[in-house]
């Protein structure tokens, strides 16, 4: 079937296609000039939309959707926020909740404009074993293309770590489960709907033998690794008194200065280590909005660029953004970056290419991104109909600079899986009120 997305209002592609372009099999086929018209099997008409790449979120923490706005936690900073929370979470975070928690993300991310999306699953107390099989289930069942990310936390306060004994694993325990999830999800193959990647959560939550091993099985598996670096001066301080050195030389140290690796956050590193992880091709992911909800700092985002390092965007988690729109993300790193550097060095454009192109590229991925000839068929079209957008002059820009918030159509590997602003399958109802159900046990747990 040959799919002809035609005449939108105006596109972001690779290349000149004002006339749209052509779907076959899941794959993008054609760029078309505007004026011409393809042969083909089916027609949309998107005259009334704008159309950019499904766009990729490199960074979240599903679980923490039950723990919006949460009176323990509201108006602290990163530390005294996890300290607060750990508690709650470790009390409440059961399979049933946590599998709404996942549903209700990845419905949250895709009716934004996602297409993929990855998640740092990091949170295992006793009977959540299975969370990496939870997520897969429920990407499987919306048709979300996903890098399940296996996180890890094996140093509790005991060992002068963060977390609460109770929500940490042995190193063995996850390294033979990370074993498994390589085994039975991790597809390398051209337009995969599914890959893993190993992310041990922080510097102060894992042991080096975890840090080193996880590498190893990186390498051996040809996948990703991910982990939380350079977000507050207070990770600085524990590195310095507990390694004697600071992140990134701990990260070179343990092996994890490789283009493998994508970092979140990454924003207390100085001109020598901006320049050592651009050599390195480390990524980072930028999370605009939880860096300024937590007053963590402004991630070096053209500095970072300019050294060599992919720049992507997250969400991050939704107990300290509060929420799953990566749309909205778009709009705040513009914002938070024009401020760290100034309005002509940071366009619209930057902004969406950290959430598309960006993040593919810390994702290790060079099939999705982009609507480019051979790329996978992942889009998002968004209408200019509400009053915010009225008077727009370019319709791209306005996306950014008006603030859109939802996307009327999603396309995910040549499939719609978001029709008329709604997702398919899903009853948005039904599924509001049972995770709030769900969300009250961690008030209660206060």
């Amino acid at each position: 079937m040959r799919i002809w997305i035609k005449n939108p209002i105006a596109i972001l592609a690779d290349g000149e296609a004002d006339g749209g372009f052509v779907v076959e099999n899941g794959k993008i086929m054609e760029l078309i000039a505007a004026g011409n018209e393809p042969v083909v099997d089916q027609t949309y008409d998107a005259s009334q939309h704008v159309v950019i790449p499904g766009l990729i979120n490199t960074h979240h923490h599903f679980f923490q959707t039950l723990t919006r706005a949460h009176p323990a936690a509201i108006n602290k900073e990163l530390f005294p926020w996890l300290k607060a929370l750990y508690p709650i979470w470790a009390r409440s975070v059961k399979p049933d909740a946590f599998r709404l928690a996942t549903r209700l993300a990845l419905t949250e991310l895709m009716m934004s404009g996602c297409s993929t999306v990855s998640d740092h699953q990091y949170l295992f107390p006793k009977g959540l074993e299975n969370a990496m099989d939870i997520q897969v289930e429920e990407a499987e069942r919306l048709g979300m293309r996903m890098t399940v990310t296996r996180g890890s936390m094996s140093m509790s306060e005991k060992d002068g770590g963060l977390p609460p004994d109770s929500i940490v694993q042995t190193d063995d325990e996850i390294l033979a489960d990370c074993e498994r999830i390589l085994g039975k999800y991790h597809d390398r193959s051209e337009g995969s709907m599914l890959q893993v990647a190993l992310a041990p959560c922080a510097p102060f939550t894992v042991s080096k033998r975890l840090m080193r091993e996880t590498m190893d099985l990186a390498h051996r598996h040809d996948c990703t690794c991910h982990t939380h670096l350079g977000e507050t001066y207070d990770e600085d301080a524990y590195c310095l008194e507990h390694f004697g050195m600071r992140p990134i030389d701990y990260m070179e140290e343990l092996g994890w200065m490789n283009d493998r690796v994508w970092l979140a956050h990454g924003i207390h590193f100085n001109d020598e280590e901006v320049q050592r992880l651009g050599k390195a091709g480390v990524g980072v992911c930028h999370c605009p909005t939880s860096n300024m909800t937590l007053a963590s700092g402004q991630c070096r985002t053209k500095e970072l660029e300019a050294a060599g390092s992919p720049v992507g965007l997250g969400v991050d988690g939704s107990a300290s953004n509060d929420n799953s729109n990566l749309m909205e993300g778009v709009r705040h790193a513009l914002m938070i970056n024009r401020l760290t550097y100034d309005a002509a060095s940071v366009t619209h454009l930057d902004a969406l290419r950290w959430a598309t192109e960006g993040s593919a590229k810390c994702l290790n991925r060079t099939d999705i991104g982009k609507i480019a000839v051979g790329m996978q068929a992942d889009i998002a079209m968004y209408k200019l109909d509400e009053l915010r957008f009225s008077g727009a002059g370019d319709p791209i820009a306005a996306l950014v600079l008006c603030g859109a918030h939802s996307a009327d159509r999603v396309m995910i590997a040549g499939k719609w899986q978001v029709e008329d602003a709604m997702p398919k399958g899903v009853d948005v109802g039904q599924l509001r009120y049972e995770h709030g159900e769900a969300a009250k046990a961690f008030l209660e747990a206060l």
